[in-house]
């Protein structure tokens, strides 16, 4: 089999194991809901995946590597640190609002975060390179003088805090708040924060 057909595969497999994990939960997914909503045979599924556990954590890294493109792509641009944290909230919400299920899923990975140590520490990676790259941000914007001088750390913290709270909009309805018109205005009341006054 050549690569791209293992890749297609592959994405094929962990498209389903995300639309499983969405409608059952963690616990209550079987292989076998994979093998029927994939498409594939058992026989397959198993080739790539040896268990339901290795199968997930494999879906935090395909998730992780849809999402680093983009975010690679807002960091590196040439823009100003404040158009790149506002490019960093307008992707995370266009993306709830096109496809909600990876934030959905992100809830579940959250919960066997705290059971299960292996999720834990892949989830911590996750979280270490996001803030690492929204201190960046803020580090450029202090550097050049476009933010007041602040603690990267905490600053990073609160922006991050803020684009994970995408996921309780995907998990309640918040009468009268759209997720949407949430984060514009936290987008607002962060750059009011953070922006030097001139």
């Amino acid at each position: 089999m050549n690569e791209s057909l293992q890749i297609q595969r592959k994405e094929q497999i962990l498209d389903a194991a995300l639309k499983v994990l969405v409608q059952n939960g963690y616990e209550q997914s079987r292989m076998d809901d994979v093998v029927k909503s994939s498409k594939l045979s058992k026989g397959a599924i198993y080739w790539y995946y040896k268990s339901k556990k290795e199968m997930y954590l494999d879906l935090v890294n395909f998730w992780v590597l849809h999402y680093s493109v983009t975010l690679n792509y807002i960091v590196e641009e040439g823009a100003l640190p404040s158009s790149q944290l506002k490019d960093l909230f307008q992707y995370f919400i266009d993306q709830s609002e096109s496809d909600p299920q990876p934030f959905i899923a992100l809830t579940e990975f959250w919960s066997m975060a705290q059971k299960d140590e292996d999720f834990r520490k892949k989830l911590q990676k996750v979280y270490t390179n996001f803030l690492e790259l929204i201190e960046g941000i803020i580090e450029r914007g202090v550097k050049s003088g476009e933010f007041k001088k602040l603690d990267v750390r905490i600053t990073a913290l609160s922006i991050m805090v803020n684009i994970e709270s995408i996921n309780w909009f995907t998990l309640f309805e918040i009468h009268g708040v759209s997720a949407r018109e949430y984060m514009q205005t936290i987008t607002d009341f962060i750059l009011a924060g953070i922006m030097k006054k001139h």
